[in-house]
Order: structure tokens, then sequence, then C-alpha cells
């Protein structure tokens, strides 16, 4: 109950809150808001321009073609109007530039947004199951809901919404996340992708109907997405120069040329932005060093700037800005409205009451429906009348925004019964209102005054007066299409050069595969012997030139967000930016081209004969160009990099085995021949073949018989082709026998080739252009089945009555009840800090983060910490927690007066700014895993489950418990994410202190208002809370106790009490000469301006050493001895050794539950599982049937061979798949659970490993099962049972190497690269493209080594052994014997030591000899033996015992320790010390072992043998 005095102030403040004035921003009007309010009336008369002056002129004109310094100007030179000079006033710089394009009758494009009864709908349902293999499995099962579920229901997402936005205005979109905010500015903007318009919606631009708006002026309403997307390796300026040259309008202001009006209008934005200082720095992204996240969100700001356009459509474009930053941005749209007439919609979370007062309108959205629309000087006067009550210092955004909010909003005394509560109830009353019917009146008149013929054709003409000529008028696009193709190529060659490095890297390493082929064919003899190297060396060429294009696809989907974006503004078509990639690209295609088979070429010793080399490289090349427009094709004309990959894997295998070279055409079985008439690779490999071959007689390397001196036709060569008598072979005959190929085929076969690179460049042009985004979705949960709240269900069984209320996503129904929180244990120790630094490591030196920073956090205090943009905060919270990896720290850290111990990074909390969780787990179930392997082990796993029902309950997540973690978009919200992030953290029941960085980052007010009263009631009931926090509105900063605001280095500025009212804080400043603090100023963003050197530029006061000098410094310095004096005393409560380890639990059951965990991420991941059996039984199946029933001959035998070779290929592809899932598993593993000690590296790569086991051996059955009796059909137990094995451990060898691969490698991208060569090495010496015997010297410990050498082996000789050779007719030697000898009587002595069979002995003349009796036969040079197919299985075991034994050394050497070794230090010291260390590691895991079994030994045990554990 509140007292008397208390309902006495709320009607006070109620009764205030009506009579209120509108500014909250600060105590005086700027400069900029006088030159704002100046500029009012600028943009509609232009009798108000005075002429521009010469000077000017030559200024703008100097700074646009940078032909001189400014210093050569002398007088002349303006630095206000130059963007590279610290003065430079953009309000003059516009004033002037307006001027001149009014003097020159230069118009600018103004258009409005009418929108009326404006409803949207969004495909989907708001709630969707988690699904799971079974699901997959039993699909089948449930017809009936996959037909439901196919049809797609359309969702309302917004209802009913009316509003105009004229020229020069500026709209404020307001509403909690899934309110809507971001779909009202898509459909305002016209981005419709999985979006539905309802039928009796208007939505007009001056009168202009959206769709007509879409299709000839899309370029004039964008879309600024929340998410910053460009080239990471193009510089700042280049990225904006590409904007602004798509975007250069034709008539420009003093004779410029386009080239002038780029660099003015980049220099211009970049000086608004605040880019100029990194214009030469590369954007970067999350993996590409760059620009900062801060300044990357300036770069898509000025990005959209650069577009011009008149109507801009901005989603949380503030996000990631500091609030300088912010404001600065808003008053740059600001003064484009009121100069230009531009008119801008704005959804902002946390916005400023300054960025608030530079709008003109706001709109405030409710679960999808519109409850007010209106000037923003009105709205909390609106609400408040309506019966709410705004608290003395919440800022106006933050009012308008709780209203929406049922636990924050609160009624003005006496209104109770009286406001509205639902949505529904909130829209009615809007729509009763007096503000409404003066909404319709204003849109009306509008109407009449903007909807004319005359209106929209001044609208069109300005747009026609931008466009380039040669562009139609009913074009959007601004230039035209050739021009198009010109900025996007000169585009391309910067980021070539820019990723210069990566090219040249990609070419080192063609180079060195070129020097690797042509070694191992290196010294081949041109003789017959050599034809099956030839082949060989020829097909490896061709294709490697072929499938390097693979690569091309991730680097489609890496670029395709940034087409589709900048397509959306109309810069370009999409197809001219993939014509002009294919351009840019082919220098780079080219030197390759030209380094590896120049390399191979020659090295392998291919004919040496210019025709014939510019021949093999003429086809090289188009084959390579042909299929990276094939794989190109394919990358743009799916919707997934997975679907992508998956299809282009298919086509490679299908390209790889109709090549010609693996089956030759003649012996290809008629249901899959066609293949390789659709082969482009197939044609080039006949032409390269023919064109080594033609007019060339080899010498003959093995006669039959091999007597001497042999004549007549009593001998022949043992090859295709061959004529009885000659002791040469044409190459034309052999290649005609064998392949049924022609040189008379080559230049039609390079038709072929160019017909095809046309067909694939053409449809990918096509393709690029036409293939639109993927559908949007709106915000859904996920839920186990079986595991959907009741309540949901009957929400969605109303989803059809079409209520935006419906699709809402789920958050808490109700507040965290103080009884909630009674179950966290309060702490008890004081956390203490004094003189802390941290120097890292740079170029040059040392730089220090931290300077002298002091400090403490006791029980029951909610801490700030503060500073400036780059002061340190984060760096002192990763430092406090022991989270550094390099530097140097110094100072003392202390608990309760002692040194911090080894277990104190698992008894604090760490909540830190990104939320990362394992997608596939429910909210309980992560509350689980954290509270069973963070709580000692002394704790019941029923009091652990208990306690989690507790958290549970503490962050308000009862409703959404069961939900899955999911992906933004389809998962947790933002707000549910954050509270899971602190729910992790509460589980493991930290027993010293709560660390917290940016909790409130990303989320709205209202959101960071519940985040913040929940730690305010965690401070409450004992517990010690350091939080980071960037720019609270005022409620949410009087929520601490104390406040460390650092500065620039990291040095402090004040540490202490905040005071009632901020009192004791503002007190301090004023006292050492800051300005007052007004009553009604926001105390964060006063001390910001206070300290910020740059915001305050007059003030030179050094506050760092006015806080060092100051009496609250020395009191700090006192009161920090005396705590860790007194707090020193206290005994340890547990010094027995357990509590100080580093991890909770014994290793045993941490790897019990992450193995638990491991098993449920892959069982709810069935894309990835079905991806993996569908691509290993698809494509052993497509093996199978194309090697299908291999008969006995000896191109059989091959085939065989072969078909082996074909599917240990799979195996590229199976470790593509496994690196990501390792990496997602360690991605969250490195970032949150090993700094909170959660559990040990082993338990992390024994889970990885054992959870990958039982699907590859399922697997390996399946593949075994497609194959084996496609190709070998049904043989003894022994050889199915053996060959099954050996299927088996492939699969599992594959698992085992890809996780020692990715092991050491920060990501998947490297990993998968490194991988690929690893693989491609062990291909290519296994003994099948080239024998052991005729590998160089060099080579043959290669051979040894792959390990596909005995997994080769043991297959083909299990599946071959003792097979019969029946040689073909065109296989067989037939020769005639001398006169009166028969053939048996002739061979005789050659039998006797020949390996082959004579088939007419009997015959006196064609006798017929096959060279080969038996398969062993076959398969003795090649080092293959049936005899040691079970030392091969063992020896493949080995293989993967080195694999487990690597993967936790290199994950040590090169992911725990990040080891470097010392200058000086020799490579075997270092060597020995990086395995000593890992030994060293491994025996403390058995040590805790063995304690673990020594503490539950009997007490009676344990005296018996004291020592014996």
């Amino acid at each position: 109950m509140a007292s008397s005095s208390q309902r006495q102030n709320e009607t006070e403040d109620d009764e205030n809150d009506i009579s209120s004035t509108r500014s909250r921003s600060g105590q005086s009007v700027s400069s900029w808001d006088e030159k704002l309010q100046r500029s009012q009336s600028m943009s509609s008369r232009a009798s108000n321009y005075e002429p521009i002056t010469d000077a000017e002129r030559a200024e703008i004109t100097r700074v646009a073609s940078e032909s001189k310094p400014p210093e050569q100007h002398g007088e002349s030179h303006d630095p206000a109007l130059d963007p590279s000079d610290p003065a430079f006033d953009i309000y003059k710089w516009a004033r002037m530039t307006l001027r001149e394009a009014e003097g020159a009758n230069i118009k600018h494009r103004r258009a409005s947004i009418t929108f009326k009864n404006l409803s949207v709908s969004g495909s989907g349902i708001a709630m969707n199951l988690q699904p799971t293999v079974a699901s997959y499995l039993l699909a089948p099962l449930r017809i009936g809901e996959l037909v439901r579920f196919a049809k797609k229901p359309q969702r309302k997402i917004l209802a009913g919404f009316d509003g105009v936005v004229k020229p020069g205005e500026m709209l404020l979109v307001l509403g909690r996340p899934g309110s809507g905010c971001s779909t009202l500015l898509k459909t305002l903007a016209g981005e419709l992708h999985g979006l539905k318009v309802g039928d009796d919606s208007v939505i007009h631009y001056s009168g202009i109907p959206q769709d007509q708006m879409i299709k000839h002026f899309k370029g004039e309403i964008v879309y600024n997405a929340e998410v910053d997307i460009h080239f990471p390796h193009l510089t700042v300026r280049q990225t904006l120069e590409f904007a602004a040259a798509m975007r250069t309008p034709r008539n420009r202001i003093l004779g410029e040329s386009r080239q002038e009006n780029v660099k003015r209008a980049t220099a211009v934005v970049m000086a608004v932005c605040g880019l100029t200082h990194v214009q030469n720095t590369k954007v970067g992204n999350a993996y590409v060093r760059g620009a900062s996240g801060g300044e990357r969100k300036r770069v898509s700001i000025a990005e959209m700037l650069l577009s011009f356009s008149p109507i801009g459509c901005w989603d949380n474009s503030t996000r990631g800005l500091d609030a300088s930053s912010a404001l600065t941005f808003v008053r740059t749209l600001r003064l484009s409205a009121d100069l230009i007439g531009s008119a801008h919609a704005v959804a902002a979370y946390q916005a400023s009451q300054a960025m608030y007062d530079a709008f003109d309108k706001v709109v405030v959205l409710y679960e999808g429906r519109e409850i007010y629309f209106g000037p923003t000087i009105l709205a909390r006067d609106y609400f408040t009348e309506m019966g709410w009550h705004c608290p003395a210092r919440q800022t106006t955004p933050d009012f308008l925004t709780s209203i929406s909010n049922v636990n924050e909003r609160k009624t003005r005394t006496g209104y109770e019964e009286k406001v509205p509560r639902t949505a529904v109830e909130f829209e009615q009353y809007w729509r009763n209102s007096s503000l409404y019917r003066s909404l319709q009146e204003e849109m009306k008149t509008h109407e009449e005054e903007d909807y004319t013929s005359a209106a929209a054709d001044e609208f069109k003409a300005a747009r026609r007066a931008v466009q380039a000529h040669h562009v139609p008028p009913s074009s959007p696009y601004t230039v035209s299409t050739p021009m198009q193709i010109q900025i996007c190529t000169k585009r391309g060659f910067q980021r070539l050069w820019n990723e210069r490095d990566i090219r040249f890297t990609l070419v080192i390493g063609q180079a060195s595969m070129a020097l690797i082929i042509g070694s191992i064919f290196y010294g081949t003899i041109n003789d017959t012997n050599s034809f099956f190297a030839k082949s060989s060396v020829i097909f490896s060429a061709v294709l490697l030139n072929a499938l390097i294009a693979v690569t091309e696809i991730n680097r489609l989907y890496d670029q395709r967000p940034i087409v589709e974006k900048q397509a959306s503004y109309a810069f370009y078509h999409p197809f001219t930016e993939a014509l002009a990639t294919v351009v840019a690209d082919l220098p780079v295609q080219l030197l390759t081209a030209v380094v590896f088979n120049v390399v191979l070429y020659f090295l392998s010793g291919l004919r040496r004969e210019a025709a014939q080399f510019f021949i093999f490289f003429l086809f090289a090349f188009l084959t390579r160009m042909a299929m990276m427009g094939l794989f190109r094709t394919i990358g743009a004309a799916t919707k997934t990099v997975t679907q992508a990959l998956a299809i282009a894997a298919v086509f490679v295998l299908a390209i790889v085995i109709y090549t010609g070279f693996t089956i030759p055409r003649p012996n290809m079985h008629p249901w899959f021949k066609w293949l390789s008439w659709c082969n482009p690779v197939a044609f080039a490999f006949e032409a390269l073949l023919v064109n080594e071959f033609h007019g060339r007689q080899f010498p003959c390397g093995n006669f039959v018989p091999a007597y001497p001196n042999l004549v007549g036709d009593t001998f022949i060569c043992s090859v295709p082709g061959a004529i009885v008598g000659q002791s040469t072979v044409s190459g034309d005959t052999y290649l005609e026998k064998s392949y049924r190929y022609s040189y008379s085929h080559t230049w039609r076969n390079l038709g072929i080739v160019i017909a095809f690179l046309i067909f694939f460049m053409i449809t990918y042009l096509g393709v690029s252009e036409i293939n639109s985004k993927p559908d949007g979705k709106g915000e859904v949960l996920l839920f186990r089945r079986g595991h959907v709240p009741h309540y949901i269900e009957e929400g969605l069984r109303h989803e059809n009555s079409e209520d935006p209320e419906a699709s809402l996503a789920i958050t808490g129904r109700h507040d965290t009840q103080a009884e909630d929180i009674r179950a966290i244990p309060p702490q008890k120790a004081i956390f203490t800090w004094h003189n802390v630094n941290y120097d890292i490591p740079v170029k040059d030196g040392t730089r220090r983060l931290l300077d002298q920073v002091s400090g403490w956090v006791k029980p029951g205090t909610l801490t700030a910490l503060m500073g400036v943009s780059g002061a340190g905060k984060t760096t002192l919270l990763d430092v406090l927690a022991q989270r550094t990896s390099i530097g140097v720290v110094t100072g003392d850290m202390l608990v309760n007066g002692k040194p911090l111990d080894p277990s104190f990074q698992r008894k604090t909390g760490y909540v830190q700014q990104q939320d990362l969780h394992l997608e596939t787990s429910t909210v309980r179930e992560a509350l689980r895993f954290s509270a069973m392997v963070r709580q000692p082990k002394s704790v019941s796993k029923k009091e652990k489950y208990e306690y989690v029902e507790e958290v549970i309950k503490m962050i308000n997540a009862e409703d959404f418990a069961e939900a899955v973690v999911g992906v933004p978009g389809e998962g947790l919200n933002v707000e549910q994410r954050k509270l899971l992030t602190i729910g992790v953290e509460l589980a493991a029941k930290p027993a010293l202190l709560f660390f917290l960085d940016e909790p409130t980052s990303g989320l709205d007010s209202q959101s960071s208002w519940s985040i913040l009263s929940f730690l305010r009631k965690l401070a409450d009931h004992g517990q010690a809370v350091l939080s980071t926090i960037h720019q609270p509105s005022a409620l949410l900063f009087q929520e601490f106790d104390r406040l460390l605001f650092l500065t620039t280095g990291g040095r402090t500025v004040y540490f202490g009490e905040i005071g009632t009212n901020s009192q004791t804080l503002t007190s301090y400043f004023e006292r050492h000469g800051a300005r007052p603090c007004s009553d009604s100023e926001n105390v964060a963003e006063y001390m910001l301006e206070v300290v910020n050197p740059e915001a305050n530029a007059k003030d030179n006061r050094d506050w760092v050493e006015t806080w060092r000098s100051s009496e609250e410094n020395k009191n700090i310095l006192a009161e920090l001895d005396r705590i860790n004096q007194e707090t020193s005393k206290i005994p340890v409560e547990d010094d027995t050794g357990t509590s100080l380890s580093q991890y909770a639990v014994p290793i045993y059951t941490q790897t019990y539950y992450t193995t638990i965990r491991a098993f449920q991420q892959y069982w709810r991941t069935p894309g990835y599982i079905l991806h993996k059996f569908g691509l290993g039984v698809a494509s052993s199946l497509f093996i199978g049937f194309s090697f299908w029933q291999s008969n006995s001959s000896q191109q059989g035998l091959q085939n065989v061979l072969l078909s082996v070779f074909m599917l240990t290929t799979i195996f590229t592809a199976l470790i593509q798949q496994i690196i990501p899932r390792f990496v997602i598993q360690r991605s969250l593993y490195e970032v949150r659970e090993r700094p909170s000690r959660a559990y040990s590296y082993v338990a992390f790569l024994l889970a990885n490993i054992i959870v990958e086991i039982p699907y590859q051996i399922l697997l390996g059955i399946m593949v075994y099962a497609s194959y084996y009796y496609s190709v070998f059909g049904i043989q003894s137990s022994e050889r199915q049972g053996l060959v099954l094995l050996f299927c088996v451990q492939f699969f599992v060898y594959a698992s085992t190497f890809s996780q020692m691969v990715i092991a050491a490698l920060p990501d998947a991208e490297t990993a998968g690269i490194i991988a690929t060569l690893m693989f491609a090495m062990c291909v290519l010496f296994n003994g099948v493209l080239q024998p052991p015997d005729a590998l160089p010297g060099f080579w043959t410990f290669m051979y040894r080594v792959s390990p596909f050498t005995y997994i080769i082996d043991g297959i083909v000789a299990t599946a071959l052994h003792s097979r019969k050779v029946v040689c073909s007719e065109n296989e067989m030697s037939i020769f005639s014997p001398p006169p009166n000898m028969t053939c048996g009587q002739y061979l005789a002595p050659y039998l006797q030591l020949a390996p082959g069979t004579l088939y007419n002995p009997a015959a006196t003349s064609n006798c017929e000899y096959c060279a080969l009796s038996v398969a062993d036969q076959y398969l003795g040079p090649r080092g293959i033996s049936w005899g040691q197919r079970w030392r091969n299985f063992g020896l493949v075991w080995a293989y993967v015992a080195f694999d487990l034994f690597m993967i936790p050394l290199l994950y040590y050497t090169f992911r725990m320790k990040k080891w470097h070794g010392q200058v000086g230090t020799s490579k075997r010291r270092r060597g020995l010390n990086t395995v000593y260390a890992w030994i060293r590691t491994f025996g403390r895991s058995c040590r805790t072992v063995l304690v673990g079994r020594w503490e539950k030994l009997p007490l009676e045990k344990r005296a018996e043998n004291p020592r014996m554990y």
C-alpha cells in the first residue's frame, strides 16, 4: 500500500504531466538547432537565397575537383566549405549548394507518403515445432499436417493503419520488438518480400500508387535495414563513391563532371557521418578486420544518404551508435528534410529526448495496431490525458513505448478503471479521439492538394532530369546499363586489388597443385606403357581446371545480400553486377590458368609442340570459364548455400564419372550415358586427349610374345589399336579403339565448349536478374513436439481471426516476485581491485588500455561501469573477470582481501553482450545443463533441477521455458535471449559476483527497463552486480547504487555513490567546474557531455587529474584499504581442494552431459543428418549404377578400381559438412563456456568425437548396401563382411580426420581448404592414377603415407581376388604363329612366364591371347594384395587412433595456449615444451578422475592405503 504522501506526490506528478512543456533535452538551444530553425522555409521559397559568391563557387569547385590543396588558395579558402577540414559546416555547405542548384534550375524531387486502412499479412504461423530426425522420418504418417503447413497460412501483422508524411516531415516509429515497426517501414518502402498488403489498403506517394512507384521509381523510396552488409575488403571511400556514382544526376551544379560530383558528394557525406578519418580503411565485417561496428553502421547510413532518395525508411539505424552519433544522424535527416523536402520514417529503440524533438510526427504501435499517429509535441499529453502516468525524468519516447507494456505502464490516480488495457481498446480510443479526426482531415486536405496530375508530372519531370541519357523514362535507374556495367566492373577490380593476398594465395595453391601432379607423372617414357599415365594427367588437368569453379558458389552467396540491398536502392540491375564480376575476375582466372597449366603441362611430359600446348591451354581455360558459368548459375538459382552445394556435389560427381576417363564412353550403361553428351568437360577431355595422341607413333612397351628378333605377323603390341607385326602404335588408332575419339572432333568440341560457356553465362545473368529474395518471415517461437503450452495452442486455434495479437512472440506474463529472487543464496564476499593496469603489445611496443583503475563491488549493490566510446569498459570487465588472453595485467585483485584462486572464474557469473546459446536446446535444457556442470558435485541432481525451476520463475520464462532457442527470427526474440543469458549464469549459482556487459544492448527501452529492474532485485537480495551500460535513460541510471566512470585510455574519472536523484554524482562535477545539471536532464548524457572532450571542446579541464587529486579519491583508496584489511581476517569456508578446482564436477560428469547435449543437437538438426545420409546414399547409388555389375574384362577391372576411387571422393563432401558443425559447438564453448570453466576441453572434444561415430557407422552401412551389391553383386559372406567393415571404417575415419583438421584452425572455411588439400594429396598418391612403381622416387613415401592407399587396396583386393579375367574383343592380342606351328606351341615358352591366357592353343592362325588370367595379376603391379587385406584394415584404424591423439594435442597447442615460440628458442625445444604441456594437462585430467574415485572410497578403505590414489 502506498502512503498518503506518496499518493499526493503521484497526483501532483499527474497534473505536471499534462501541463509540462515539450522540451526535455537540455538547458539551451544549440547553434545547430538555431540553424535548423532558420532553415525551415528555405526549401519552399527560392527568394530567400542570396546569390552565391564567386569565392564560394570556387571553393565548392575546388573541393569537387580536388585539383589544388587548400593552402594554394590563400584567403579564398573557406574551411567551412571543405569537408576535409574540421571546421566544415554542413549547414553552410547545404545552403551554398542549394542556392547554386536553384540558380541552375535544378529541381529537387519531393514526395509524400499517404496510407489508409493499411493492413499487412505475412506467411507462416506464430509458432513452429522443432524438427527432428524422427519428425522427418515419420512425415509420411502426418500427411494432413504437411498439407496444412504447405499452405503457409497468412498471419496478420499490421491492422488498419492511417497516416501521412508530407515532404519535409520526419516520422518516428515507436513500438516494442514484435509490434510491427519493421513491417511498417518495409511496407512503406515497397519491400514486400513475404508480405501481403490488404486488398482494401491504399498506399500513395504524392498520388502515385505503390505498384507504379515500385516499378518505375523504386530508387525514390529506400529502406535501410538494421543489419550492416558491405563488401568487407572495399575501403569506406570506395564503398561510398560507388553509391554516389550510381546515383549521380545528369544535371549537376557548377558544370561538374561525373567524377567531380562523385568525389564532392562522397566527401561531404563522409564528413557529416564522421567517416573522414577512416575513409581509406576497409569496411570489414565479423571476419575481416576493418572499421568498427559503429563506423560500419555509419557507412550504411552514408550509403543510403548518397541514394538521394526523397523518401527514406530507416529501421533501427541508430543501433550500435553512441548518443552523439545517433543525434547527429537524426539531425542530418532533419536538415535534409528542411532544405530539400525529403520525407523520412525512422524506427529507433531507446531514442533520446533530443532525438525525439527533431521529429515532426510519431506513430506508436501496440501489437500490430496503431494507437497514435500525430505531432510529437502532442503525443505525451495525449496519453497522460488518457490516464497514464509519466515519471518526471522519463523521456517522451520511453513513456510512449512503455504504454504497450502491461508491466511498466502506470495509471494516474483515479483512472484505474477508465484507461484502455488491450491493443484493441487502445486502437478504439485512438479512432474515437479528436486527434484521429484531425489526421483524417489532414489526409483529405493533402490528397486534394497533392494528388493532382500536375504534382505527379512535376515529380516525374524532376526524376527524369536526373536520369542519364539513353535511360528509358520508365526505368527506376539513374544511370544507363552500360554505365552500370562500367561502374560495377571498376568496383570489381577494386575488390580484386584489395583482396590480392587471397587471390595470390589461390594462385600459389594452384601452382603447388600443378607441381605436385606434374611431378607425379614426371619422367614418363613416351611409349605405349605411358598411355594410362597420359590419360590420367590430362584427366586431372581438365578436372582441376573445371572444378576449381565450385568455390564460386561460396563467393556468390557472400555477396548476394549486398547485391540485393543495392538493387533495392535502384543502383543497378543485378545482372550488371554479375557480368562485372565475370569481367573483373578474368585477369585472376587467366593468371591462375597460365600458372597451373604451364607448370602441369611441361612438368608432366606432355607433347612439347607449340600448337599442341596452345590448344591444350585454350581448352583448359575455356572449360574453366564454362564451369564457372555453370556453378555460378547454380548459386544464383538457389536460395541457400547448403542447397547450392548439395546440387553442386551431384553435378561434380556426374562430371567426374562421365568425363570419359573413369568409364570410357563405349562402356557406359545406357541409362546414364546421356550425361556424357551434356558434359562440357567430356568434350574438352576428348579434345585434349586427341591433341596429345594425334599423329604420333608410340614405341611398343610390351610385345606379345616378348621373343627376340620377331618378324612378320608373329607378334603384336599388347594395347588396343595395335597392328600385328608393327613395333609402334598409332595414337589415333589407340584412341579410336579405346574411347571412340577422333581428331576430327577437336574443333567441333571447341565450338561445343564455347556454346556451353555462352549458354551458362547467359543463364547466370538471367537467373541473377530474376531470382527474387527469399520470403521474409516474422518472429516465431519453436517448441518441441508435445511441449507446446496449452494457452498457445488455444491462441493458434484463432489464427484465422486475422488478429495481429495472435502472431506475437511470447514474453513474460507477470513480473518477477520478491519470493522468486530469495531462492538465490546471498553472496558474502567483497571483490576489490586496486591500481589495475593492462598493457597489450602493438607494432611499436605496448599500449595501455587500463590505467590505475581502483574500486570494489559489495554484496547487495548494483554498480554501473560507464565511459566514453573506447574508454575500456568491456576491457576492464574482461580483466576483472580474468578473461584476457593477451597482454600484461598488473595491480591487485582480491576477494575478501585474498588473492584470486583457480576457482574464481567458475564462481562468478559473466553475462556477455552477445547472447550465445546452442540453438537446438530449450530454455529449460540450457539452464539445467549450466546447473549440472557448474554447480558443485555435492549438490544432488534433484536439487539442481529444483533450483533451475526457481531461476525460470526469476527471469519470467515460464511461458517459454520449453521453447527452443533457435535463431533470430525463428526462436527466442532479443529480450528472451538476453533473459536466458542471465538465467544461464544464475543457474550456475555464482558464489562471488555477477558481471554483465551491455545487458540492454539492442533492446528497446522497456525491455531494458525489465532487465535492469531484475538486476536491481538481484542486488536487493544480496547479489553483487557490476554491469557496463551504454547511455542509459534517466530512470535506468537511477537504479544503480554506484558508478565507475572511465575516459579514454582506461582512466578513472569518477568512482563512488550516485546518490538520490544523482545528487552525489552531479554535485562532484559541479563543484569542480562543470556546468549545473538541470532537473529535467538525463544525468548519464550530462556526464558524457561534460567528460567527452569532443563534445565539450571549450572546456580544457583534465577530469582524470581532477579525480586523482580529489578528496573523494583519497576517501575511496582509504576505504579500499580498510575493506581489504577487515575481510582478510575472514576465514576461508572450504579449502579442501575441491572448492578451489577449476571445474565444479569431475571430467566424466562433464563428458556425460556434454555428450548428451551433443546428441540432442544432432537429433534436432535433421537437415544436417539428412544431407549427410542423402549425399552418401545418393552418391553411392549413382556410382553403383554407373559401374553396374562391372564385367571381368581388363576394362571391367579398371572400372571396379575407379569405382572404389570415386567412392572415396565422398570424403571431401563429408568433411565439408562435419567441420561447420564442430565450429558451431566450439564457438559456444570458447566464447562462453570455457571462460566460465563450465567444462574442460577434453570433455568438449570427446563429446564431439563420440556424437559423430554412430551416425558415421550407420552411414557406412547404408553406403555399403547401396554401392557394393550394385557393382559386385552377391559374393561370399567373408568378402561382404570385410568390405562392410572397410566402409564403416572409412566413414569413421572421415569424422576423426575432419575434427583433427578443424581442431587447430580458426574457421570452417580455412579448415575446408586445408582438408581438401590434404584429401587431394591422399587421392593423388593412392596408386590409382599412377601405380606406385611409376611414381618418382621422391613421392614413394606419399603412397605409403596416404590412408586411402590402404582403404582402396583393402576393398578392391577383397572384392576382386581370384576373379577370372575374360578379355573383350578390343583387349585381345591377335597374331599368327610361324608356319607349321600351333598357337600353343609358339607361345609355350612365353606362357611359362607371362600371366595371360591363350584362348585357342590349337589354332594355326589368329592366336587370341588375353594379357591377364586372374584379377590378382592386374592388382599386383599396383601393390594391391589379397594377403594384406587385414593388415590394411588394421593400418586404417591406426590412422583413426592417430587422429584421436592429435585432436586434443592440436587443440591444446593452438586454441588453449595460443602458443607462439619465443625468439631464440630452438624449434626442438619449443616442440618438446608443447608436447610436455599437453602431457601435463592430461595428467591433471587423470588426477581429477582419481581424486573423484578417492573421495568416493569409504573412510576405512582410505585408511588402509592413504597413498593408493
